[in-house]
């Protein structure tokens, strides 16, 4: 019966057709290995893109950061440079007093050393002069004892001696001559006399001026002096003043060009972090664009496959439908046989369709048990079939497909489909999130999953990790 099946089959397609069959398999069995590609990859690839973008957030705060404390630098150095100027400002000025006291010292110095000079020529003319009223006083001391001697012996011998230069006159003439000698004698020596004082005095006057001038002189030299000294002490105090400007500009500087080279270090740094940063957008791009090449496979490669399911379902429903009929012609007892074929089909199946469950509780309860009757099959990485095997995402995509529900394939979109609710408010159907992984929450604080490839499909408590969100698709 089954050979009049097959042959059946073949002549109403023809051989065309099952070319085409047999090319749609090989077609199917590429798409459903990119889809598993993809599939085992998506959520690589989406762990990826978040790992990136926190690579990113990570590297934009430390950005901000550098970004801070070069801010903070380039407040200290402008703080500092702005010190280093007031004091270069307060630097020259005491510069330029240093050249001013400087320069009133060499003045200073210089009269000294004229009124050194002048004091060395005063003295040099004290001496000569002392010297010249001391022979002026010789000379009046000599001309005194000489007319100290005449008066003496006019005195002593009286009128006599005049008398006798009158009468030893021998004509009149002669003792007028005689008369005018004595007389010119006389004032000759008062004259004289009256000269010589008059030098001395001249040179006691001169040497009495010079003596004044000399002692005006030594003043002026004294108040030099201590203007001198007054000068020296404020240039050692300006200059003293003026190293300390020089010690605080250099440290000044110093610390300014600290604070110039961190501002430098901090820029370097920024440009990199923002290099990096790019360099980062960039591989969120490109994760982005071949996570988005992937969803798409993989919606091509799964409706390709629902095509495909749908297409051997029918072909089995009309297996089995042709060979029912084929069973009530040749014998009496097909009800019977055709009971016992509708058995094996139900058998060959293995589980109840999911339009079973249409009347049992609520939609999500229905999604829950469901579920449940797929327990104990394989876990297969990228797999989408209930009784074959799948994988987490697999598993809750065909139990919500066969409801009518489209949701992510990956257990990474799963996170956000449908709407957010609190684990306390969960309630059977919902999705269960976690790290990599999903499940069908079926109450009573547990959920059923595609776990591994060693449990495979199991119920285990919702809290036997993290839970990253609950989301409600029904």
């Amino acid at each position: 019966m089954r050979i009049r099946m097959v042959k059946a089959r073949y002549e109403g397609e023809g051989v065309w057709q099952v070319r085409k069959n047999r090319r749609g398999v090989r077609y199917l069995a590429v798409l459903l290995t990119l889809a598993v590609m993809t599939w085992a990859a998506e959520p690589a690839a989406a762990a990826s893109v978040s790992d990136l973008e926190r690579e990113k957030q990570e590297l934009e705060r430390q950005r901000r950061e550098a970004d801070a404390r070069r801010q903070q630098e380039q407040q200290n150095y402008n703080k500092a440079a702005g010190k280093a100027d007031s004091i270069q400002s307060d630097a020259n000025e005491v510069a330029e007093e240093i050249d001013e006291i400087d320069a009133a010292l060499v003045e200073t110095i210089a009269s000294v050393e004229m009124i050194e000079e002048e004091i060395g020529e005063k003295e040099e003319q004290i001496e000569e002069t002392s010297r010249e009223c001391e022979e002026a006083m010789a000379v009046e001391q000599q001309q005194y004892e000489a007319m100290k001697l005449r008066i003496k012996f006019m005195y002593e011998k009286g009128d006599s001696t005049y008398l006798e230069i009158l009468l030893s006159g021998k004509s009149f003439s002669d003792i007028i001559n005689k008369v005018e000698y004595v007389e010119r004698l006389y004032e000759y020596d008062r004259n004289m006399l009256e000269r010589y004082q008059e030098a001395r005095e001249a040179v006691e006057a001169l040497k009495a001026r010079l003596e004044e001038e000399r002692a005006e002189l030594e003043a002026q030299q004294h108040e030099l002096e201590e203007e001198k000294e007054s000068l020296e002490i404020i240039l050692d105090e300006k200059q003293a003043q003026y190293d300390n400007y020089e010690v605080l500009l250099a440290q000044a500087r110093q610390e300014a060009a600290v604070y110039k080279a961190n501002i430098k270090k901090q820029n370097e740094a920024i440009r990199k972090l923002e290099s990096e940063a790019a360099d980062k957008q960039s591989q969120i791009e490109e994760a982005r664009r071949l996570e988005e090449e992937a969803r798409k496979a993989q919606e091509l490669a799964l409706q390709r496959q629902a095509e495909m399911e749908a297409a051997q379902r029918e072909a089995s429903q009309n297996d089995s439908e042709d060979s029912g009929a084929d069973s009530s012609e040749n014998s009496s007892s097909s009800s019977s046989g055709s009971s016992q074929s509708d058995s094996g089909s139900s058998s060959s199946s293995g589980y109840a369709s999911a339009s079973s469950y249409s009347g049992s509780g609520g939609k999500g309860q229905q999604i829950a048990n469901y579920a449940c009757q797929f327990i104990g099959n394989p876990y297969v990485p990228g797999g989408t079939s209930l009784t074959q095997g799948a994988d987490c995402s697999g598993f809750v995509w065909r139990v919500y497909q066969d409801f009518g529900y489209s949701v992510p394939r990956t257990s990474y979109s799963l996170r956000s489909s449908g709407s957010g609710v609190s684990y306390s408010e969960a309630q059977p159907g919902d999705v269960i999130c976690y790290a990599g992984h999903v499940g069908i929450y079926i109450g009573n604080g547990q959920i059923v999953h595609a776990s591994t490839q060693r449990s495979g499909i199991k119920i285990t408590n919702a809290t036997y990790k993290e839970i990253l969100s609950v989301r409600r698709i029904v």
